[in-house]
């Protein structure tokens, strides 16, 4: 089966991501923890988009992804670990599969909107002729039936990334069957040259490119308006010394793709857009060595710098214009989480004793959800930033629950949060891991929830404002744990079928 490997931007992305430091607040929250269950196998998959992508809960708190169920994996032969993998939704402690196109398929959901429809994709029955796999259709959850979105004709692939809530399906689609020279860079995961488009009522538009073979759209953050795309776009089909043209970030809006440009170098990526029109991503500098997070607003493109090291990486934009991420400190030693906000750049920091941390969304009540990881023990936990304190959210569930939080996706305007965690003797998420939601124990929906649970917050010192470093020389001084993260997060797409130790 095939798997979504991450573009160098959104690798970049993921590369920040790894390191997660720095605190914001906490009002001593208390969650009722949700373990959703699987669809009858091991498993639920994650971010298979790429981190800060996909949007897996809406306001209302229903929750959508993909689930293993109890069927051997078809595209998988040999493999005894390997199930077939479903949509799923769940609302009110109901899980529901949300099945697949016609035949044996894989199928996962991706994003919600307001509404409740979901998108995603699924495999079909038809046979890509590069690469002798079954083919991928975007598709469409909307009031109990699945819609085939299909694909930008002669093309065979497709992938659904989200539905805003004025019902247009945004993703990308192959625009032909030959191969695309270019697919090496991972920024899609189909071998054929990708087109991104916007669907809507039956309806599939080609938003086209910036000049160069191909167009790649990105994920929505909080981006629910119609006609508003950000992306990446080749700007011609002439390599560049790297091998591959240059790629500038887009916003496509009511009908024109915009060149953003770029920080000086041949390499730039849209992360998403928020409902004004502000749009974060990362761009090489010049010389195409170091890369920084940006964010573009009233058609001005802002380094948003570093901690004083030589990378940044934005995930995640609220509609306020603040966006956060990671980014490297001072020579490189290490990787924080980060919040930039009116032209400053707070670093996060870390649960007490760890060594890096990054942050992968923020909803509109400046609430952070990220991860700290441990050096000593190799370990990450999902943390909290809010109102100055950093929580370790497994210090925030009741005594012996039965995940350990580790993987925190998304989190809505009401303070609930999404994410995958481990079940006791499970050390690999994605061989065994299971979607939880957290909802705060003050919230109505909360019933029985354990507020005696033992629970005092993690509050590190005060997060530190100051100007962004924009520095552009390059430092050596990385810390080996910061190479390897960065290495396992140079993938933005992570296709189901294709497993690391044991099962990728």
């Amino acid at each position: 089966m095939k798997s979504r490997t991450l573009t160098p931007i959104i690798a970049t992305t993921l590369f920040a991501v790894l390191a997660i430091p720095v605190p914001l607040a906490a009002q001593h929250t208390r969650y009722k923890l949700i373990d959703i269950d699987t669809l009858g196998g091991p498993a639920a998959i994650g971010q298979v988009d790429g981190t800060g992508i996909s949007q897996f809960i809406n306001n209302p708190g229903v929750v959508v992804g993909g689930a293993d169920t109890s069927i051997p994996d078809p595209n998988a032969p040999g493999c005894g670990d390997c199930f077939l993998v479903h949509a799923f939704r769940w609302q009110n402690d109901v899980l529901t599969d949300l099945g697949a196109l016609p035949g044996v398929n894989f199928s996962h959901a991706t994003s919600i909107n307001a509404r409740g429809w979901a998108t995603g994709g699924s495999f079909t029955a038809g046979i890509d002729p590069l690469t002798g796999g079954p083919t991928e259709h975007a598709v469409l959850w909307k009031d109990g039936e699945i819609i085939d979105i299909g694909t930008l004709l002669p093309g065979v692939e497709s992938a659904g990334l989200y539905v805003n809530n004025g019902g247009e399906g945004v993703g990308f689609s192959t625009v032909d069957t030959t191969p695309d020279p270019f697919v090496f860079i991972g920024l899609s995961p189909f071998a054929s040259h990708t087109h991104a488009f916007v669907w809507k009522n039956g309806v599939t538009r080609d938003l086209g490119t910036l000049g160069g073979p191909d167009s790649f759209a990105s994920g929505g953050c909080n981006n629910e308006r119609i006609e508003l795309v950000a992306g990446a776009s080749f700007t011609s089909s002439t390599p560049n010394p790297s091998g591959f043209p240059t790629l500038d970030p887009f916003l496509w809006k009511d009908g024109t793709m915009i060149d953003l440009g770029g920080l000086g170098g041949t390499f730039g990526f849209a992360q998403c857009a928020n409902n004004r029109g502000h749009v974060i991503g990362q761009s090489n500098l010049a010389e195409d060595v170091d890369q920084h997070a940006f964010l573009w607003e009233q058609e001005t493109m802002k380094d948003l710098g570093t901690l004083g090291g030589s990378f940044s990486v934005a995930i995640w934009l609220n509609n306020a214009g603040e966006a956060v991420g990671g980014a490297d400190t001072t020579g490189d030693e290490s990787f924080h989480a980060t919040l930039w906000r009116n032209g400053q750049i707070t670093d996060l920091g870390t649960l007490d004793g760890d060594c890096a941390s990054r942050a992968l969304a923020i909803n509109s009540k400046s609430q952070i959800i990220g991860q700290s990881f441990n050096c000593d023990t190799n370990t990450l936990r999902a943390v909290l930033w809010d109102k100055g304190a950093i929580i370790d959210l497994n210090a925030a569930i009741p005594p012996n629950s039965s995940l350990q939080l580790v993987e925190p996706f998304n989190i809505n305007d009401r303070g609930e949060i999404v994410g995958r965690g481990l079940p006791a003797g499970c050390d690999n998420g994605d061989a065994c891991g299971h979607i939880f939601l957290l909802i705060p124990c003050n919230h109505a929906g909360a019933q029985n929830c354990e507020d005696s649970a033992d629970f005092t917050p993690r509050t590190n010192p005060a997060s530190i404002s100051t100007s962004a470093t924009t520095q552009t020389q390059r430092h050596h001084t990385t810390k080996e744990f910061v190479a390897q993260w960065r290495a396992r997060l140079s993938q933005r797409y992570h296709i189901h079928g294709v497993r690391a130790s044991p099962r990728d």
